[in-house]
C-alpha cells in the first residue's frame, strides 16, 4: 500500500497504481469533473499518471493559480494543431509557456503574417469545442524519429536526438493530432477555455541561434477567464499609451540614433529629469555615505583579478593602446570601490564604510535586446558598497532596506516584494560564511515583513543567489500592475578576498571585510523609463523637468507674464513663458501634450488684478488665484518629499 497525504494533513492508504483522477473521484464526482491535474509533492502531473509511492497530494482545479501554466501550455498545442489543419506541411518546432502567455515557432515556406491570426483563432476555438482528451504515450527513440521523419518534421527529429539518454520520449495526443512534449497537460482541449487571443507574429531563429534557419513565431495569451483576459488586454493598451519611447518624443526628453546604438542622447528637459533623480538620491545618501568616483577605464589585470575577464569578457568594451596594454571600460563599479577601500590602512573603527557612486558603466548588449531606456549599452548606476564586519551585516541590510523602501514610497510605489536568493550550486566562499550570511538575511527578511505589518511581501528563491553570496531582490508594482525588479542587496565574500582587502580588528589581526553591494534604482536610465511609464509622463510637480508654463491670451498681458515668470523662477520653480500669437486653447493643448503639470493663463484682467488662472494637467477646469497665493502653493507642492520630511 502507498500513503497519500492531503492538504489538510489527513492521510489515506491506496493500492499502488492508482491515478490522480481515481483519487479525485473517490473524494467527489464534482471534484473529479473540475480537476485538471494533480500535484505530487508540489510537482504538477497528469491526472492519468500512475502513483506508486508515498506522497503529498493536491487535486488541482482549473481555478487554481497553478493551472494557468497548464492552460497556456495546452493553448500552445491547440494553436499548433490549428496551424497544421489550416496549412498542412507546416513544421511545428518548439512552443513553450512564457510570462502572460505562450508561443510556437513554425517552419513554413511562406511566413505567417498578422492577417493569418483570425483564421488560426477561429480554428483553435473549433478544436477546443471538440474537447478531445489529452493522452500520454511513451515511445522509443527510433519510433519517435521514424514517425516525425515520415511526416517531414525534421525539427522534431532533432529534438528527439536532444533528449538525454535514459529520459522518456513522451508523446501527447489530442484527438488525431500529436506532439513531442514533456507535459503535463490538462484532461482535454476543452479545459483550455475561450479566454485566449493571438497577439503578434515575429521572426525567430531555430533555437535562438542566428546561424540557424529563420522560423515564424506566433505569440498568444491565455487566461483562466474572460475578465482576466480583458484586464490583461486593457493593461497592454495602457502600456502602449505610457510607452516611455513615445512619451520621450512627445516630451522632448531624449533620443537614440544609429551612430550610438544603446546610448542616450539626453535633451535639456530629459537631462533635467535625470539630474532631479540624481539630486534626490544624493540627498538621501549624504548622511551615511561617502560619494566617490572610480575610473572609467582600467587595465585588464584588474578585471582578471576580479574575475570579470573570465566571466563577463563578452559584455565588456575593450581597447588596446599603442604600447600593447589592454584596457576595459568598466561594466560595473565594485572593483574600483575595493581599490578605494584598500587605499590606506583601515581599522575596525572605520567600519562600516559606505562608498556610493553614480557610476557610468558600459556593457555590450546584443542589438536585438536594446529597448529604449530599459535596455541600453551605457548607463549610470546608483551604486554603493558597504564594507563591514560580519557582526554589522544584519544592521546594514536593515538600513539599506529602509532606504530602498522609503525611496520607492517617495515615488508612489507601495506594492513591493522582497525575495531572498540563496546559495547556488556553484559558488565561492566557505559553507560557514554562507550559513552565517543566509541566517542573517533570513532574520532580516522576517523583520522586513514584520515591520511593514505584512504590507511588504517576502519570499525565497532557492539557489538563485550570486556565486559570491546571497542577495535580496526588490520588485515594485507600477500604476498598471506591471512588476519591475529594481533594487538589490548582495553579500559578497569573494571580491575583497580576491583583491586582498582587509581591516585590522580589535586584536590587531588582519580580517577580510564583508562587502555588501547595494543599488536602489539600479540603472538610472531604466528607473527613469519606469517612472515615465508609471506616471504616464504626468510627473509630480517636485520631479517634473518643467513645472510651469505661463501662457498669454493677448499681447497686452506680455509684460505681466514676464513678471510672473520672473517671480516663479525667483521662488525656485522651473518655468517658461509662451507669448506666441496663438489662441490660448492651442497653447494649452500643446503644453498638455508635452505633459507640463501647471499652466498659468494671463490675460488683460489678470494683468490688471495681478492674478493668474491655473490649469492642471489632465483637468479642463481652471481656477483664479492671486499671484502670491499661486506661487506659495506651487512652491509647497514642488518641495521634494525627502525635504518635507526633514
Amino acid at each position: 500500500m502507498i500513503q497519500l497525504t492531503f492538504p489538510d494533513n489527513s492521510s489515506r492508504e491506496f493500492e499502488p497504481g492508482i491515478t490522480g483522477r481515481d483519487v479525485a473521484e473517490g473524494i467527489s464526482k464534482s471534484l473529479a469533473k473540475k480537476a485538471v491535474a494533480v500535484a505530487l509533492d508540489g510537482e504538477l502531473r497528469d491526472l492519468s499518471d500512475v502513483i506508486d509511492r508515498d506522497a503529498r497530494i493536491e487535486i488541482v482545479t482549473r481555478d487554481d493559480p497553478r493551472a494557468l501554466e497548464l492552460i497556456r501550455h495546452d493553448a500552445a498545442h491547440v494553436m499548433a494543431e490549428a496551424v497544421q489543419e489550416l496549412w498542412p506541411g507546416t513544421q511545428v518546432t518548439i512552443g513553450p509557456v512564457i510570462e502572460n502567455g505562450f508561443y510556437y515557432d513554425f517552419k513554413r515556406n511562406q511566413p505567417f503574417t498578422t492577417e493569418d491570426l483570425p483564421a488560426i483563432e477561429k480554428k483553435m476555438r473549433e478544436i477546443i469545442q471538440r474537447n478531445a482528451p489529452f493522452t500520454k504515450e511513451v515511445w522509443s527513440r527510433d519510433q519517435a524519429k521514424h514517425h516525425f521523419r515520415e511526416k517531414g518534421e525534421a525539427y522534431k527529429v532533432e529534438l528527439v536526438d536532444a533528449i538525454p539518454e535514459g529520459e522518456d520520449v513522451k508523446i501527447y495526443r489530442q484527438g488525431d493530432w500529436l506532439d513531442l512534449c514533456r507535459g503535463p497537460h490538462m484532461a482535454s482541449t476543452g479545459q483550455v477555455g475561450q479566454a485566449f487571443k493571438l497577439m503578434k507574429v515575429a521572426g525567430a531563429y531555430w533555437r535562438g541561434d542566428a546561424n540557424n534557419e529563420m522560423l515564424t513565431r506566433i505569440y498568444g495569451t491565455a487566461w483562466a477567464n474572460d475578465n482576466d483576459l480583458k484586464a490583461y488586454l486593457h493593461m497592454l493598451e495602457e502600456a502602449e499609451k505610457r510607452d516611455h519611447r513615445k512619451l520621450g518624443r512627445e516630451m522632448d526628453l531624449y533620443h537614440f540614433q544609429e551612430e550610438g546604438p544603446g546610448v542616450v542622447f539626453w535633451h535639456a528637459k530629459g537631462w533635467t529629469l535625470f539630474q532631479n533623480l540624481v539630486s534626490y538620491m544624493r540627498r538621501r545618501l549624504e548622511a551615511d555615505y561617502e560619494e566617490v568616483n572610480a575610473p572609467q577605464i582600467l587595465d585588464k589585470a584588474l578585471w582578471e583579478t576580479s574575475g570579470h575577464w573570465d566571466w563577463y569578457r563578452e559584455n565588456m568594451f575593450v581597447t588596446e593602446t599603442e604600447d600593447e596594454r589592454v584596457f576595459a571600460i568598466k561594466p560595473m563599479n565594485c572593483p574600483g570601490h575595493v581599490q578605494i577601500f584598500k587605499h590606506g590602512l583601515k581599522s575596525y573603527r572605520d567600519l562600516p564604510l559606505r562608498l556610493a557612486e553614480f557610476g557610468a558603466v558600459s556593457r555590450y548588449e546584443p542589438s536585438g535586446a536594446l529597448h529604449g531606456l530599459m535596455r541600453v549599452r551605457a548607463f549610470t548606476q546608483d551604486d554603493a558598497h558597504v564594507f563591514c564586519t560580519e557582526e554589522q551585516l544584519a544592521e546594514e541590510c536593515l538600513k539599506i532596506n529602509d532606504l530602498i523602501l522609503s525611496t520607492y514610497a517617495d515615488f508612489g510605489f507601495d506594492e513591493i516584494v522582497v525575495k531572498l536568493s540563496t546559495r547556488p550550486e556553484k559558488r565561492v566562499g566557505s559553507d560557514e560564511s554562507w550559513d552565517h550570511a543566509e541566517a542573517v538575511m533570513v532574520d532580516v527578511l522576517k523583520m522586513i515583513e514584520e515591520q511593514s505589518g505584512g504590507r511588504i511581501k517576502t519570499g525565497v528563491l532557492e539557489g538563485e543567489g550570486a556565486f559570491y553570496g546571497p542577495k535580496f531582490e526588490y520588485t515594485l508594482r507600477d500604476a498598471i500592475g506591471r512588476e519591475w525588479q529594481c533594487g538589490t542587496t548582495q553579500v559578497d565574500f569573494n571580491l575583497p578576498e580576491r583583491f586582498g582587502a582587509f581591516y585590522v580588528d580589535k586584536d590587531g589581526e588582519k580580517k577580510t571585510p564583508v562587502m555588501v553591494h547595494r543599488a536602489i534604482c539600479g540603472s538610472m536610465e531604466r528607473f527613469l523609463g519606469i517612472l515615465i511609464e508609471n506616471y504616464a509622463g504626468h510627473f509630480p510637480l517636485w520631479f517634473a523637468p518643467l513645472q510651469v508654463v505661463v501662457a498669454t491670451i493677448t499681447s497686452e498681458a506680455d509684460d505681466y507674464a514676464r513678471d510672473v515668470v520672473a517671480h516663479l523662477k525667483k521662488a525656485g520653480l522651473k518655468a517658461e513663458i509662451d507669448l506666441r500669437n496663438e489662441k490660448i486653447n492651442y497653447k494649452v493643448r500643446e503644453h498638455s501634450l508635452a505633459k507640463v503639470p501647471v499652466i498659468l493663463v494671463c490675460g488683460r484682467r489678470e494683468a490688471e488684478e495681478r492674478t493668474v488662472n491655473m490649469r492642471r494637467l489632465g483637468s479642463k477646469d481652471q481656477k483664479s488665484y492671486g499671484l502670491s497665493e499661486a506661487i506659495d502653493a506651487l512652491v509647497e507642492e514642488a518641495t521634494p518629499p525627502d525635504l518635507k520630511q526633514a
